[in-house]
């Protein structure tokens, strides 16, 4: 069952995207050449801390984690930990979460550590960005779930193709439902699967309805496994992968970008979408 939230309970999601937004501001200026992905989550812990938030990663399934850090081929679910010293030309992935009243916003960034990287890379986070933002503005009221797939998908898939040969749409994981869970119905596939156009699988985008937008984006195969620790998932070439993820809202008003400091308003007036009011001011 998806699950449709009151403006009520939209506006909390809202100060729990709010405070993702600020875990990534902070985690962005302390992921340098020589920290460790330890010490990102101990920055990520403090602003926790700071805006009376609970994280929504730490203990799910067993995660130990305040945030998910996962480096160049490493796709999602990297473990943070002391041992993993970030050096410069890393790739690096900060999924991260907050709870405020029980209800969740979950968002990802791509960050560059250091200098030097190729512009490969640059474009490889570029596309993934510009695909999460493809996803955002197709939610809109009247639009099924495989409207999101069918704009992410396509702005990848129009991108010139990078020295590797292609880019690969990481096919094992996906964005999904978000609001009093983390993770709820629907599963949302970065591509489009025609054995879910139809029924449960594709509902109609209605207002109450929130979504968590993620594509995941490798330079090589869209293939993964995961490491014995049972979380860190990285991709069966050993290529690099970029990730972005923002949580969003469908409101009577028109969508709003939870874990966007502006709720999405600019970039998406960019792309002919005018967003909801925030209920924060």
């Amino acid at each position: 069952m998806v699950e449709i939230k009151t403006p009520e309970q939209i506006a909390k999601m809202r100060a729990a995207g709010l405070v993702v937004a600020a875990m990534h501001k902070a985690c962005r200026e302390a992921a340098v050449p020589g920290a460790t992905t330890k010490d990102l989550d101990d920055v990520a812990a403090k602003v926790l801390a700071e805006h009376d938030a609970k994280p929504n990663f730490l203990g799910y399934g067993g995660f130990p984690g305040n945030i998910c850090t996962s480096v160049n081929d490493v796709v999602v679910h990297g473990i943070p930990s002391k041992d993993t010293v970030l050096k410069n030309g890393d790739l690096l992935s900060i999924d991260a979460g907050a709870i405020i009243d029980g209800w969740h916003g979950d968002a990802a960034i791509t960050v560059f550590v250091g200098e030097g990287h190729a512009p490969e890379l640059h474009e490889l986070s570029r596309v993934t960005e510009e695909s999460m933002w493809a996803g955002l503005a197709a939610v809109r009221k009247g639009h099924r779930l495989a409207d999101i797939s069918r704009a992410i998908e396509g702005y990848i898939r129009r991108q010139p193709r990078p020295a590797s040969g292609k880019y690969g749409i990481i096919e094992d994981y996906g964005g999904h439902g978000i609001g009093s869970q983390m993770h709820m119905d629907p599963h949302l596939l970065n591509y489009v699967d025609r054995r879910r156009l139809i029924g449960r699988h594709n509902p109609k985008l209605v207002p109450g309805m929130a979504l968590a937008i993620e594509p995941m984006v490798g330079l090589g195969t869209p293939k993964t496994h995961v490491l014995s620790d049972e979380w860190t998932v990285l991709t069966d070439d050993g290529t690099w992968s970029s990730h972005w993820e923002h949580s969003i809202a469908l409101t009577e008003q028109g969508p709003l970008v939870l874990t966007a400091p502006d709720g999405g308003r600019a970039k998406l007036a960019e792309l002919g979408v005018t967003t909801a009011p925030d209920p924060l001011g």
